[in-house]
């Protein structure tokens, strides 16, 4: 998963703000900076699994803050 995929799933959850470039450095932004709540998290996370077959536990959606965390926490899951 990429940075990219990340931006497509989210924007497909939850739209996008038109206040944050979400075409910049994003990588150590937090999702509430960028216009992304709780729930739209939980609805990136439920899109994840669809799509790459990792599943992102509640819990662990509220400790990844940013992009970085988040991709990490894939790859880290889809390597083991």
């Amino acid at each position: 998963m990429t940075l990219d995929d990340l931006r497509r799933i989210m924007v497909a959850c939850a739209g996008e703000d038109e206040h944050v470039d979400l075409g910049g450095d994003i990588m150590d932004e937090h999702f509430a900076d960028l216009g992304y709540d709780s729930l739209a998290m939980m609805e990136t996370a439920a899109k994840i699994e669809n799509e790459f077959g990792v599943r992102i536990p509640d819990e662990k959606v509220a400790e990844l803050t940013t992009p970085r965390a988040l991709l990490d926490f894939v790859s880290h899951v889809t390597v083991s």
